[in-house]
């Protein structure tokens, strides 16, 4: 199993970035999956979700109408579309297997937005 998360970087607040998570050795479409984040000196936070086949989607609050969650099945790809950045929102952003998150499951590396002036 491996997932690689892309597409981060550093943007002005009010900026967007879109993640990408590349996926291998499992069948993608069988998965629920989710974007977890964790910022510097704090906790994971369950950023977002979405089941197998895109019809059912969570949000954390604090990025609700600013954040898309996507996949597709034919690329075995997860997508994060981010708006609207916030500097609360600068953290490393993983790729997750699964609706929720465990720390036993399968993450990606994660891959690093900041969000600053």
């Amino acid at each position: 199993v491996q997932l690689v998360e892309s597409g981060g970087g550093m943007v002005q607040p009010g900026g967007s970035l879109r993640l990408s998570c590349a996926t291998s050795g499992f069948t993608f479409s069988s998965y629920d999956m989710s974007w977890v984040r964790q910022a510097p000196g704090k906790g994971p936070e369950w950023v977002s979700a979405i089941n197998t086949g895109s019809t059912n989607t969570y949000y954390a609050d604090s990025v609700k109408g600013r954040f898309t969650i996507s996949r597709d099945n034919a690329k075995n790809t997860l997508y994060l579309q981010m708006n609207s950045l916030k500097p609360e929102d600068t953290a490393l952003y993983f790729c997750y297997r699964g609706w929720g998150y465990a720390y036993s499951g399968y993450w990606g590396q994660g891959t690093q937005v900041t969000v600053s002036p």
